[in-house]
């Protein structure tokens, strides 16, 4: 009995050293995750309206809102932008090979989603100052692109609200589309299930006061992240990030307080420093995304203004890349100090940021 306890030992030895030798074997290339730091803007000149995704290419990917970025290339439609970090940015391109031509005007505003196995951008087009901008679709294979148009998915007229800034979620296997403005308030539909045309009644979530609506799931709780004040003034602008949070995807959407977003502010996460008060410090933020790094971190991506270079030579507002860590505190999220971080920060921590 003892001989066979020493052979079963001796076995079981064996087995673990091999175990032990394999894992060094194969990992024996791999390097730690270097800590990455960073400081606001992560990008520039401008990246306006920003959401991100993470791609099957282990990329993240951020595209904004088409801007002339004043370097004598005229204005590029949705430019797209990757990084391993979140830190270090680089220029992919346009999103587009062919701007959409369904409606004159920019395209602004995209939301980029992973959907039916493709990647489905839905856009705003308009001019500035526009009583009828609609919202359109375009899909990828890939998060680089080229977005193929779909054309229209719904117009300002047609819907009776002021319909920019969509936002795509998928709840309970339904997909939904969320749009509006600050002077119509927030509003929901259900889409069908390949995401390409509205299947249900539209329903509202926000009063006036907000745009560029961004929800997402935590817990039992919707987070309804929402963009008011001015977000193009400059050195003026008053952009600045509110909360609310719902225990249905439909609402009704409420403050710390417990009041109803339908007729209340949220509370106020971001906003921005007030001009003149300190050199290098940025107004504006607004129009945010949120990611998820591979260490549970929530990062909310934003844009802002520069006070001291807050437009280009051709009047437009400059609005480059912001990134902040969101924290969460007794249910409600956080971003440090409620201001766009100007030292330097420990970044984000994605398996991909490795070299």
């Amino acid at each position: 009995m003892a001989s066979r306890k020493r052979l079963l030992g001796s076995v079981v030895g064996a087995i673990a050293l091999a175990a032990v030798a394999l894992f060094v074997i194969f990992n024996r290339n791999e390097k730690p995750i270097e800590p990455v730091t960073y400081q606001n803007p992560v990008f520039e000149p401008v990246l306006a309206d920003p959401v991100v995704l993470r791609g099957d290419d282990g990329y993240i990917y951020a595209y904004g809102t088409e801007d002339d970025w004043g370097d004598g290339e005229g204005s590029r439609v949705v430019p797209v932008v990757r990084s391993k970090d979140m830190t270090r940015w680089e220029y992919v391109g346009e999103a587009f090979a062919e701007k959409p031509a369904w409606k004159e005007g920019g395209i602004w505003a995209p939301d980029v989603v992973k959907h039916e196995g493709k990647y489905y951008m839905y856009y705003t087009m308009s001019l500035w100052g526009d009583q009828n901008p609609g919202i359109g679709l375009a899909i990828a294979d890939s998060p680089e692109g080229p977005f193929e148009d779909r054309g229209m998915l719904l117009t300002s007229e047609q819907m009776g609200v002021y319909a920019i800034d969509p936002m795509f979620i998928v709840d309970d296997g339904k997909p939904y589309l969320f749009f509006g403005g600050i002077t119509s308030g927030i509003f929901g539909i259900q889409l069908s299930k390949d995401g390409q045309s509205l299947a249900g009644e539209m329903f509202q979530i926000s009063g006036t006061g907000y745009e560029a609506p961004y929800i997402v799931k935590r817990g039992q709780y919707y987070y309804f992240f929402g963009s008011a004040g001015t977000c193009c003034e400059g050195a003026d602008s008053t952009y600045r990030v509110g909360v609310a949070r719902a225990e249905s995807l439909r609402g009704p959407y409420l403050n710390k307080a417990g009041a109803d977003i339908m007729y209340h502010e949220g509370d106020t996460i971001l906003s921005g420093y007030f001009p003149g008060t300190e050199a290098e410090k940025f107004v504006g933020p607004g129009h945010n995304s949120i990611i998820t790094d591979d260490n549970g971190t929530d990062w909310i991506v934003y844009h802002a203004i520069d006070v001291n270079y807050p437009k280009f030579g051709h009047g437009a507002s400059r609005r480059p890349l912001m990134i902040d860590e969101l924290v969460w505190k007794d249910g409600w999220p956080e971003a440090d100090g409620a201001l766009p971080s100007i030292e330097t920060k420990a970044g984000p921590v994605f398996q991909t940021g490795k070299e």
